[in-house]
C-alpha cells in the first residue's frame, strides 16, 4: 500500500480548515493535493478529531491481534480434530 506524504493528524488539520471556511480550491493549492484527495480524506476522516483518531488506530490495532490469535486457535482446533478423528 502507497504510503501517503501526510499523516493522519495532519489529514485532519487540513480537513479543518475547509470547517473554518477555506475554500477547497485554495486548501488543495495550498496543500499540494487534488480535489479528489481532499474528498476522499473527507470521506474516511470527516467529523473526527485528533484523540479519536488516535484512538481508531489502538482499536484497529487491537483488532488485528485478535484475528491474528483467533486464526491461530482455529488451525490448532482444526489439527487436533483431525488428530482425534483419524482411524488407526
Amino acid at each position: 500500500m502507497k504510503r501517503s506524504r501526510f499523516t493522519e493528524q495532519q489529514i485532519v488539520g487540513v480537513l479543518k480548515e475547509a470547517e473554518a471556511g477555506i475554500a477547497v480550491k485554495e486548501l488543495c493549492r495550498k496543500h499540494g493535493i487534488s480535489d479528489a484527495t481532499f474528498y476522499n480524506w473527507k470521506a474516511k476522516y470527516g467529523g473526527l478529531s485528533v484523540s479519536d483518531l488516535k484512538r481508531l488506530k489502538e482499536l484497529e490495532a487491537e483488532n488485528a491481534k485478535l484475528k491474528k490469535m483467533y486464526a491461530d486457535l482455529a488451525l490448532e482446533n482444526e489439527a487436533i480434530r483431525a488428530v482425534l478423528n483419524r482411524k488407526p
